[in-house]
């Protein structure tokens, strides 16, 4: 009895911890800076050891097996990069060169910069970590609705600060003067592109819930006349308008951001998530085509009516940056002289100025590829970058399952789906997942809604209900969700 207090309370405690660190990453200005990261790190760590261990099925275990992959991988490109002693690496030449600049012996390196793969480990080890914590902790659907809600309402929250502090003041964030973005919102992050995605992620958590109660007011089957009788004459309740009014803020943020591709990836999805919700109300191609249309429409009035900051941008800088696209190209150069292990993770900004195109303005500093996967490319390797997209791959197919096979409990698949597709995209543009005030709750919602979609194996307890109500003749209320699942 003792035993199963103290699993119920460690199980409440690591929830607690999740949902505090989903709502509370963001506001150290993105959770950014080094000790910020090794913060996170202990939190989460401490909220991984207290996790539930739930009964896994064949699909979970599957996934947890490439991730442990993926992280064998990664520490045996780490030790390369760091051990006095590779098992099989050879150290750099830039290091005899800068040995005979300084005339005195230097200790080689796989890394061109000693030591950085230690002090820049706790970025991706805080993503594992946020993923991990979601995916056995949203095992449980209460415990992800509850995740996906702390999501939401923290970014409503930070949407109304952002709001508030660009109208009142327009050169600070939190307590630290702005250097750059004065003509834009960015609410507790440094970079408006991040605060975009975030907003569009939370915007995306408050659209679902919104489809998913209008779908449960809605009488069947939904017709426009049952639609203009419902709205006209029973009148909107309570919980539509509080998460209408949440997700117009959300919307609000996301376009006095002035991102492009934040803005645009996070319409593109909210349309893709009405039409997740309302796919069976719509019969045949032709009833699909309209839909589509329909959302494509709405997406067009908004980005018309409340994107105008984000327009002028289309303007006058087209839909890409020609000193961006120059940065991959070359970005590419740099992952070619270094294919298999890379300069060394978290070398990117030491590595690039060698490689730097004279088409790239020669203001500012480049410490970002601006591309996760090219930079993860020129860090660590192609091998290893393969590896991880691999695993996004799987884990963006499994997402998509989980959605096409169910009827109920939508919401947390699907929202684990968006927020991946909104990231994953948007990271292939900027950096988004590499600023942990933004991966923390998009990476845990991700886990979650991926524990979500792949089903465990039915308890001993549930299956003799099943058997003890089919021996007389009805179906249990866990057979029912079983089904329509």
């Amino acid at each position: 009895m003792r035993a199963g207090r103290f699993v119920l309370a460690s199980e409440g405690i690591a929830s607690w911890i999740l949902f505090a660190a989903a709502a509370l990453a963001p506001l150290p200005l993105g959770s950014n800076e080094p000790p910020a990261v090794a913060f996170w790190c202990v939190v989460l760590g401490l909220c991984l050891v207290l996790a539930p261990a739930p009964d896994l099925g064949p699909g979970q275990l599957a996934v947890l097996g490439l991730a442990a992959v993926v992280i064998a991988a990664y520490a045996l490109v780490l030790h390369e990069q760091v051990a006095d002693h590779p098992w099989f690496a050879t150290a750099r030449p830039i290091w005899q060169a800068a040995q005979a600049a300084l005339g005195r012996p230097l200790q080689p390196s796989v890394s061109i910069a000693r030591h950085q793969p230690w002090f820049d480990l706790g970025r991706p080890l805080v993503c594992m970590l946020a993923a991990a914590c979601g995916f056995f902790i949203g095992a449980e659907r209460r415990r992800a609705l509850q995740l996906i809600r702390v999501l939401a309402w923290s970014g409503a929250v930070c949407a109304a600060y952002g709001i508030a502090a660009h109208l009142l003041d327009p050169a600070s964030i939190l307590w630290r003067d702005k250097t750059a973005y004065f003509d834009s919102v960015t609410a507790t992050f440094i970079n408006r592109n991040t605060a975009a995605v975030y907003f569009g992620c939370c915007a995306v958590a408050w659209s679902l819930f919104l489809f998913d109660r209008i779908n449960r007011d809605l009488r069947r089957p939904i017709t426009w006349r049952t639609l203009v009788r419902h709205f006209l004459g029973e009148g909107l309740s309570r919980g539509v308008i509080v998460k209408a009014a949440m997700l117009l803020l959300c919307l609000t943020a996301m376009f006095m951001t002035r991102s492009r591709a934040g803005v645009v990836l996070s319409l593109a999805i909210l349309v893709v998530d009405f039409l997740l919700y309302f796919r069976r109300e719509f019969s045949g191609r032709a009833g699909t085509m309209v839909a589509v249309a329909c959302g494509c429409a709405l997406a067009l009035l908004l980005l018309q009516f409340m994107g105008g900051l984000v327009n002028a941008r289309f303007q006058a800088q087209g839909f890409a940056d020609e000193g961006r696209i120059a940065a991959w190209s070359s970005t590419l150069r740099m992952i070619a002289d270094h294919p298999w292990l890379g300069t060394g993770q978290g070398t990117f900004a030491w590595g690039f100025p060698a490689y730097r195109s004279s088409e790239i303005s020669m203001q500012g500093v480049w410490d970002h590829a601006h591309n996760t996967l090219l930079e993860l490319a020129a860090e660590v390797g192609i091998p290893l970058a393969v590896l991880v997209a691999l695993l996004w791959v799987v884990i963006l197919v499994l997402l998509v399952r989980g959605v096409r096979v169910r009827r109920r409990y939508l919401l947390v698949p699907a929202c684990a789906l968006s927020v991946a597709l909104v990231s994953v995209l948007h990271s292939l543009v900027d950096f988004s997942l590499q600023v942990p005030g933004f991966a923390i709750p998009a990476l845990a919602v991700v886990g979650a809604g991926l524990s979500q979609s792949l089903s465990g194996p039915r308890t001993k307890a549930q299956a003799d209900e099943v058997a003890a109500a089919s021996r007389h003749g009805k179906r249990s209320r866990l057979w029912v969700d079983a089904a329509a699942d």
